[in-house]
């Protein structure tokens, strides 16, 4: 199927996701360097605190590559040819929400699709 997404949509999209990776890759080496891993040591309440900010640190590094590999996906398909297709539905996805959420691989109905079959296996 022909992709009917313009292109200006989608050099549009392809600066938004080359941006976006920049502030990514920006913040990670910011909170990198920020934080420091602290000795543990001290009474439980210094050891408890410690904790705390290391699962916080390392639950948004991983948000933040997430995010990168999402980015990185969907700057290939944009090389490929497929940007702008749903993978649930095949049909192209609204230009809105491209231009909203640029590296998006489902359309508001494939979104629906997949959010669906996950409440329905979720019980």
């Amino acid at each position: 199927m022909k992709n009917p997404i313009t292109e200006n949509i989608v050099t549009e999209c392809r600066r938004k996701l080359i941006l976006t990776k920049q502030d990514i890759l920006n913040r990670f080496r910011t909170a990198q360097l920020e934080f420091t891993h602290s000795e543990k040591t001290g009474d439980e309440g210094d050891i408890s605190v410690a904790h705390i900010e290391e699962h916080t640190f390392l639950v948004s590094q991983e948000r933040m590559r997430n995010q990168l590999l999402e980015i990185e996906m969907a700057l290939s398909r944009i090389e490929s040819g497929t940007y702008g297709l749903c993978e649930e539905t095949e049909e192209p996805i609204e230009a809105d929400r491209l231009l909203a959420i640029p590296w998006t691989r489902l359309s508001i109905e494939g979104a629906e699709m997949r959010e669906a079959v996950s409440r329905k296996f979720a019980r």
